[in-house]
């Protein structure tokens, strides 16, 4: 149980961070390094993948297999993160 405890702590942490992003995004606007179009679709996929990787942790508490949870997260991040983990590295 305590694993899954901590993969749930890491996901609120990626989602609190995902949702900080805006004031971050409006701050480095003033280099115009990217376009307004292009920063929202970066939020929109931050969001996403947040999502996604949330519920994977929930699919974990559940009971579920790491097979199955790590299934559902690939098809849930596919076309938003590079790699196998949805972007995230596991120690495990």
């Amino acid at each position: 149980m305590r694993r899954n405890a901590g993969v749930a702590g890491l996901m609120v942490a990626i989602f609190m961070s995902v949702l900080m992003w805006p004031a971050i995004a409006a701050e480095s606007g003033k280099k115009k390094s990217h376009g307004a179009e292009e920063i929202r679709k970066d939020i929109a996929d931050h969001r996403a993948m947040a999502e996604a990787h949330l519920n994977a942790a929930k699919c974990l508490e559940s009971g579920k297999s790491e097979k199955e949870c790590q299934a559902q997260l690939a098809k849930d991040c596919k076309g938003l993160a590079i790699g196998k983990y949805c972007g995230m590295k596991h120690r495990h």
